[in-house]
């Protein structure tokens, strides 16, 4: 292959990734929005559109270690920078390859935060569900590695004696 032709494919996978990440990006914020407004029918869409991007973005990523496996770069990283710097001497990928990586940054953080909100909700609506079938503990305790004492048993009338 010339270097200009997987120069050529490399342009085109990442402005489709660029843009791919783009719509990620909204999806990610627009569920959030509807995580806050307790939104289930609209996240229900949101979910499946947002599976649909993800799919797409995966895709694009396989094509493009395709790529760097059939010129013999490996696929990795380090690989995918060797196969920049080979087809494309001036460099305007490499900022394109920059930019996609950043943005895909900025992707994850998004889907942390909305995965921490998912979770501190998961995490109520379960204490709730507890105190109302009486298995509520108001002194939790916690072990010599700082977790709660998972056996619901309370552990503060225990005595520990030791001796020099």
């Amino acid at each position: 292959m010339q270097p200009t032709v997987c120069r050529s494919q490399l342009e085109r996978l990442l402005q489709d990734e660029t843009n791919s990440l783009q719509l990620l990006e909204q999806q990610l914020d627009a569920e959030f929005g509807m995580l806050k407004a307790n939104d289930i029918e609209g996240l229900e869409q949101a979910s499946a559109a947002r599976q649909d991007t993800v799919a797409k973005l995966l895709r694009l990523e396989d094509e493009r270690r395709q790529l760097c496996r059939l010129l013999g770069k490996g696929d990795d990283q380090t690989a995918m920078m060797a196969l920049l710097s080979w087809c494309d001497p001036a460099g305007s990928l490499a900022d394109a390859y920059q930019r996609c990586a950043t943005q895909a940054q900025r992707c994850r953080e998004q889907n942390n935060r909305n995965g921490a909100l998912v979770a501190a909700r998961l995490q109520r609506v379960s204490k709730l569900l507890d105190t109302m079938n009486g298995r509520a503990a108001s002194n939790t305790t916690y072990g010599p590695r700082g977790a709660a004492d998972a056996g619901g048993r309370n552990t503060t009338s225990r005595l520990l004696a030791t001796r020099a």
